[in-house]
Protein backbone atom coordinates (compact mmCIF):
# COMPACT_ATOMS: atom_id res chain seq x y z
CA UNK A 1 0.00 0.00 0.00
CA UNK A 2 1.27 3.29 -1.34
CA UNK A 3 1.70 5.89 1.05
CA UNK A 4 -0.94 7.46 -0.48
CA UNK A 5 -3.57 5.11 -0.41
CA UNK A 6 -2.54 4.61 3.78
CA UNK A 7 -3.50 8.31 3.90
CA UNK A 8 -6.81 8.01 2.67
CA UNK A 9 -7.19 4.59 4.48
CA UNK A 10 -6.80 6.82 7.65
CA UNK A 11 -8.87 9.41 6.79
CA UNK A 12 -11.96 6.98 5.70
CA UNK A 13 -11.42 5.56 8.97
CA UNK A 14 -12.11 8.73 10.89
CA UNK A 15 -14.77 9.66 8.92
CA UNK A 16 -16.60 6.71 9.92
CA UNK A 17 -15.59 7.10 13.74
CA UNK A 18 -16.58 10.64 13.26
CA UNK A 19 -20.05 9.17 11.87
CA UNK A 20 -21.02 6.45 14.54
CA UNK A 21 -19.61 8.42 18.14
CA UNK A 22 -22.19 11.69 16.11
CA UNK A 23 -25.27 9.08 16.76
CA UNK A 24 -24.31 9.04 20.20
CA UNK A 25 -23.90 12.63 20.60
CA UNK A 26 -27.49 14.03 19.55
CA UNK A 27 -30.96 13.48 20.97
CA UNK A 28 -32.56 12.34 17.87
CA UNK A 29 -32.29 8.47 17.17
CA UNK A 30 -32.28 8.67 13.72
CA UNK A 31 -30.26 11.50 11.19
CA UNK A 32 -30.18 12.56 7.84
CA UNK A 33 -27.43 12.84 5.34
CA UNK A 34 -27.80 16.76 5.30
CA UNK A 35 -27.54 16.49 9.30
CA UNK A 36 -24.94 14.82 9.30
CA UNK A 37 -22.83 16.45 6.75
CA UNK A 38 -23.40 20.09 8.21
CA UNK A 39 -22.26 18.37 11.78
CA UNK A 40 -19.25 16.61 10.47
CA UNK A 41 -18.89 19.57 7.71
CA UNK A 42 -18.69 16.94 5.64
CA UNK A 43 -19.48 16.86 1.40
CA UNK A 44 -23.09 14.48 1.25
CA UNK A 45 -21.39 12.43 -1.11
CA UNK A 46 -18.63 11.74 1.33
CA UNK A 47 -21.27 10.98 4.13
CA UNK A 48 -22.92 8.54 1.38
CA UNK A 49 -20.37 6.62 1.12
CA UNK A 50 -19.18 6.30 4.96
CA UNK A 51 -23.11 5.11 5.32
CA UNK A 52 -23.37 2.54 2.70
CA UNK A 53 -19.76 1.13 4.24
CA UNK A 54 -21.38 1.23 7.42
CA UNK A 55 -24.49 0.27 6.76
CA UNK A 56 -23.12 -3.11 4.97
CA UNK A 57 -21.63 -4.26 8.37
CA UNK A 58 -24.60 -3.85 10.65
CA UNK A 59 -23.26 -0.49 12.39
CA UNK A 60 -26.10 1.72 10.90
CA UNK A 61 -29.53 1.17 9.68
CA UNK A 62 -31.63 2.61 7.22
CA UNK A 63 -35.25 3.27 7.01
CA UNK A 64 -36.28 3.49 3.56
CA UNK A 65 -39.18 5.29 4.00
CA UNK A 66 -37.67 8.23 5.58
CA UNK A 67 -34.20 7.80 4.14
CA UNK A 68 -32.69 8.41 7.31
CA UNK A 69 -30.26 6.62 9.47
CA UNK A 70 -29.30 4.89 12.73
CA UNK A 71 -27.18 3.05 14.95
CA UNK A 72 -27.34 -0.67 14.14
CA UNK A 73 -26.97 -4.37 16.21
CA UNK A 74 -23.20 -4.46 15.31
CA UNK A 75 -22.57 -1.68 17.73
CA UNK A 76 -24.83 -2.97 20.56
CA UNK A 77 -22.75 -6.47 20.18
CA UNK A 78 -19.75 -4.42 20.30
CA UNK A 79 -20.42 -2.62 22.83
CA UNK A 80 -21.67 -5.86 24.93
CA UNK A 81 -18.17 -7.41 23.67
CA UNK A 82 -16.73 -4.57 25.07
CA UNK A 83 -18.36 -4.75 28.40
CA UNK A 84 -17.78 -8.59 28.74
CA UNK A 85 -14.03 -8.29 28.69
CA UNK A 86 -14.13 -4.88 30.86
CA UNK A 87 -12.47 -5.83 34.48
CA UNK A 88 -14.49 -2.79 36.32
CA UNK A 89 -12.69 -4.18 39.21
CA UNK A 90 -9.16 -4.01 38.32
CA UNK A 91 -10.89 0.02 37.19
CA UNK A 92 -12.22 0.48 40.60
CA UNK A 93 -8.69 -0.36 42.03
CA UNK A 94 -6.96 2.03 41.31
CA UNK A 95 -9.35 4.87 41.60
CA UNK A 96 -9.99 3.52 44.80
CA UNK A 97 -6.34 3.73 45.50
CA UNK A 98 -6.07 7.15 44.92
CA UNK A 99 -9.08 8.39 46.74
CA UNK A 100 -7.59 6.76 49.67
CA UNK A 101 -4.13 8.18 49.52
CA UNK A 102 -5.75 11.94 48.64
CA UNK A 103 -8.11 11.72 51.64
CA UNK A 104 -5.90 9.12 54.34
CA UNK A 105 -9.24 7.22 54.44
CA UNK A 106 -10.34 3.46 53.45
CA UNK A 107 -11.75 3.55 50.19
CA UNK A 108 -14.19 0.91 49.36
CA UNK A 109 -15.88 -1.18 46.48
CA UNK A 110 -19.79 -2.88 46.83
CA UNK A 111 -22.02 -5.09 44.92
CA UNK A 112 -25.58 -5.56 45.67
CA UNK A 113 -26.95 -9.13 46.19
CA UNK A 114 -30.91 -9.12 45.83
CA UNK A 115 -31.90 -7.16 48.73
CA UNK A 116 -28.59 -6.91 50.42
CA UNK A 117 -25.42 -4.99 49.93
CA UNK A 118 -21.56 -6.46 50.60
CA UNK A 119 -18.42 -5.16 50.21
CA UNK A 120 -16.02 -6.64 47.43
CA UNK A 121 -12.65 -5.23 48.17
CA UNK A 122 -10.89 -2.17 49.88
CA UNK A 123 -7.48 0.26 49.68
CA UNK A 124 -6.64 1.51 53.59
CA UNK A 125 -4.59 4.36 54.12
CA UNK A 126 -1.36 3.96 55.82
CA UNK A 127 -1.77 5.56 59.43
CA UNK A 128 -2.39 3.75 62.58
CA UNK A 129 -6.51 5.00 63.28
CA UNK A 130 -8.13 3.73 60.04
CA UNK A 131 -11.39 1.68 59.45
CA UNK A 132 -11.46 -1.58 57.74
CA UNK A 133 -14.55 -3.58 56.56
CA UNK A 134 -15.53 -7.10 56.07
CA UNK A 135 -15.32 -8.25 53.13
CA UNK A 136 -18.51 -10.42 51.68
CA UNK A 137 -20.36 -9.50 54.79
CA UNK A 138 -23.68 -9.35 53.49
CA UNK A 139 -25.74 -5.38 54.97
CA UNK A 140 -29.49 -4.83 54.58
CA UNK A 141 -29.96 -1.87 52.02
CA UNK A 142 -30.82 0.73 54.58
CA UNK A 143 -27.54 -0.01 56.56
CA UNK A 144 -24.99 2.46 55.40
CA UNK A 145 -24.08 4.77 52.48
CA UNK A 146 -23.48 2.25 49.88
CA UNK A 147 -26.35 0.58 51.05
CA UNK A 148 -28.11 3.54 50.40
CA UNK A 149 -27.02 4.12 47.14
CA UNK A 150 -28.40 0.61 45.63
CA UNK A 151 -31.61 0.88 47.24
CA UNK A 152 -32.22 4.61 46.15
CA UNK A 153 -31.12 3.06 43.01
CA UNK A 154 -33.94 0.61 42.79
CA UNK A 155 -37.27 0.67 40.38
CA UNK A 156 -39.95 2.42 42.73
CA UNK A 157 -42.08 -0.37 43.12
CA UNK A 158 -39.42 -2.83 44.56
CA UNK A 159 -37.87 0.07 46.61
CA UNK A 160 -41.49 0.72 48.01
CA UNK A 161 -41.89 -2.87 49.03
CA UNK A 162 -38.38 -3.18 50.38
CA UNK A 163 -39.49 -0.09 52.62
CA UNK A 164 -42.94 -1.46 53.17
CA UNK A 165 -41.01 -4.87 54.57
CA UNK A 166 -38.72 -3.60 56.76
CA UNK A 167 -41.10 -1.12 58.10
CA UNK A 168 -43.43 -3.91 59.08
CA UNK A 169 -40.52 -5.49 61.17
CA UNK A 170 -39.22 -1.82 62.95
CA UNK A 171 -36.04 -1.96 61.11
CA UNK A 172 -37.40 1.03 59.35
CA UNK A 173 -38.61 3.32 62.08
CA UNK A 174 -39.72 6.06 59.68
CA UNK A 175 -40.34 5.12 56.43
CA UNK A 176 -41.10 8.67 55.09
CA UNK A 177 -37.70 10.24 56.49
CA UNK A 178 -35.98 7.09 54.27
CA UNK A 179 -37.87 8.25 51.73
CA UNK A 180 -36.89 11.48 51.61
CA UNK A 181 -33.40 10.30 52.32
CA UNK A 182 -33.42 8.33 49.05
CA UNK A 183 -34.67 11.19 46.66
CA UNK A 184 -31.91 13.25 48.43
CA UNK A 185 -29.53 10.27 47.11
CA UNK A 186 -31.05 10.38 43.46
CA UNK A 187 -31.25 14.22 43.14
CA UNK A 188 -27.14 14.70 44.47
CA UNK A 189 -26.09 11.64 43.19
CA UNK A 190 -24.24 10.12 46.28
CA UNK A 191 -24.97 9.14 50.19
CA UNK A 192 -23.81 10.13 53.29
CA UNK A 193 -23.92 8.23 56.67
CA UNK A 194 -22.55 10.81 59.37
CA UNK A 195 -22.64 7.83 62.40
CA UNK A 196 -23.82 8.13 65.81
CA UNK A 197 -20.95 9.75 68.10
CA UNK A 198 -17.58 11.49 67.71
CA UNK A 199 -15.84 7.77 67.54
CA UNK A 200 -18.29 6.41 65.22
CA UNK A 201 -17.53 5.64 61.46
CA UNK A 202 -18.67 8.46 58.99
CA UNK A 203 -18.93 7.50 55.10
CA UNK A 204 -20.17 8.73 51.52
CA UNK A 205 -20.71 6.60 48.52
CA UNK A 206 -21.81 7.03 45.44
CA UNK A 207 -22.32 4.40 42.02
CA UNK A 208 -20.99 3.03 39.09
CA UNK A 209 -23.44 2.98 36.43
CA UNK A 210 -23.77 1.40 32.90
CA UNK A 211 -24.79 2.67 30.04
CA UNK A 212 -28.56 1.96 31.01
CA UNK A 213 -28.27 3.94 34.03
CA UNK A 214 -27.89 1.10 36.13
CA UNK A 215 -25.96 0.44 39.17
CA UNK A 216 -23.57 -1.95 38.87
CA UNK A 217 -21.26 -1.23 41.70
CA UNK A 218 -20.86 1.56 44.28
CA UNK A 219 -17.72 2.77 45.26
CA UNK A 220 -17.49 4.06 49.23
CA UNK A 221 -14.98 6.28 51.62
CA UNK A 222 -15.21 6.17 55.23
CA UNK A 223 -13.28 7.45 58.53
CA UNK A 224 -13.63 8.18 62.06
CA UNK A 225 -16.02 10.94 62.36
CA UNK A 226 -14.52 13.41 63.56
CA UNK A 227 -11.40 12.92 61.25
CA UNK A 228 -13.68 12.32 58.08
CA UNK A 229 -15.16 15.86 58.16
CA UNK A 230 -11.99 17.41 57.78
CA UNK A 231 -11.43 16.21 54.07
CA UNK A 232 -15.37 15.11 53.55
CA UNK A 233 -16.34 17.92 51.19
CA UNK A 234 -12.85 17.35 49.13
CA UNK A 235 -13.72 13.95 49.52
CA UNK A 236 -17.08 14.16 47.72
CA UNK A 237 -15.95 15.71 44.66
CA UNK A 238 -12.94 13.57 44.13
CA UNK A 239 -15.48 10.55 44.49
CA UNK A 240 -18.09 12.12 41.92
CA UNK A 241 -15.11 12.69 39.22
CA UNK A 242 -13.92 8.81 39.81
CA UNK A 243 -17.40 7.28 39.87
CA UNK A 244 -18.48 9.28 36.58
CA UNK A 245 -14.77 8.14 35.21
CA UNK A 246 -15.92 4.11 35.83
CA UNK A 247 -19.45 4.69 34.99
CA UNK A 248 -17.94 6.54 31.62
CA UNK A 249 -16.06 2.80 30.76
CA UNK A 250 -19.28 1.15 31.13
CA UNK A 251 -21.13 3.17 28.41
CA UNK A 252 -22.93 5.83 30.45
CA UNK A 253 -22.34 9.31 28.38
CA UNK A 254 -19.83 11.74 30.16
CA UNK A 255 -21.84 14.14 31.56
CA UNK A 256 -19.26 16.78 34.05
CA UNK A 257 -21.32 18.33 36.70
CA UNK A 258 -17.93 19.05 38.68
CA UNK A 259 -14.18 19.51 37.36
CA UNK A 260 -12.85 16.24 36.14
CA UNK A 261 -10.93 14.70 38.21
CA UNK A 262 -6.89 15.83 38.82
CA UNK A 263 -5.65 12.30 40.17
Amino acid sequence: MSEGESKQLIATVERAADVLTLFTTVESSDLGVTEIAKELELSKAVVHRVLNTLVSKGFIETDDRTRRYRLGPAVLALGEAYVERLDLRSHALWFMRKLSETTGETATVSLRYEHEQFYVDQITPSRQVKLSVSLGRRRALHDGAPALVFLSLLDEQEREAYIAEHGRTGAIPDPDALRQQLALIREQGYATDEGDGPSEPSSIAAPILDHRGEPTAVIGLCGPRERFADVRDEAIILLLDATTHLSYHLGRPRNWAISPPEF
